[in-house]
């Protein structure tokens, strides 16, 4: 078994795994509230960072990274040793397989570490906010503009309020009942 077919697999997955890193702060805006002070903002920051970074119940992107890098490194063993068993040299079939299984793994781990950091931010970003807000400070929002058609108040079928007489109660319908349509020529007689 050549030492660099799985050196230079293990070095790239290495290097995959020191790039991937946990949030260290918010990427979200929040505002101090009407009546806090930058001192009480600041006490509150450092305090729901601190609750935000204890809700990822450590959960670590590099990990991901690693695990998917192992799990690559053994089906890609397992899989090179059957190849090569058929062609009559198994231990080297196991040590491309795991070479190989070794760089894909450690690519797939780079990515499931990518997903796994902005899940991870996503879930810091709001326990943060939920904290900064229970302190009474400001999360600016979006503001929801509707632009469908209104629909009319009170909808048709709304009862009027107790003692008063619906809409037009007593009004004559127009056009009166009985009259003919416009256009239409005078009754005879």
């Amino acid at each position: 078994m050549n030492p660099r077919t799985i050196l230079l697999p293990l070095a790239a997955t290495v290097m995959l795994g020191a790039c991937v890193t946990v949030p260290t702060g918010p990427n979200v805006m929040v505002l101090p509230g009407t009546q806090k002070s930058l001192d009480q903002f600041n006490g509150d920051d450092w305090s729901c960072r601190q609750y935000a970074q204890s809700t990822l119940n450590g959960s670590d992107p590099a990990q991901a990274a690693a695990n998917s890098a192992v799990a690559g490194a053994v089906i890609g063993a397992a899989a090179g040793a059957l190849i090569g068993a058929a062609s009559g040299q198994a231990g080297q079939g196991a040590a491309i397989g795991a070479g190989t299984g070794l760089l894909f793994g450690g690519a797939a781990g780079g990515n499931a570490a990518g997903l796994s950091y902005y899940e991870a931010q996503r879930r810091y970003d709001i326990a943060y906010m939920q904290c900064m807000y229970a302190r009474g400070h400001q999360i600016p929002g979006r503001r929801v503009v509707y632009t469908g058609a209104a629909s009319p108040y009170p909808p048709a079928n709304y009862p009027p309020p107790p003692g008063m007489a619906p809409p037009n109660a007593g009004a004559p319908s127009y056009p009166p009942p009985g009259t003919p349509p416009p256009g239409a020529p005078p009754p005879r007689g």
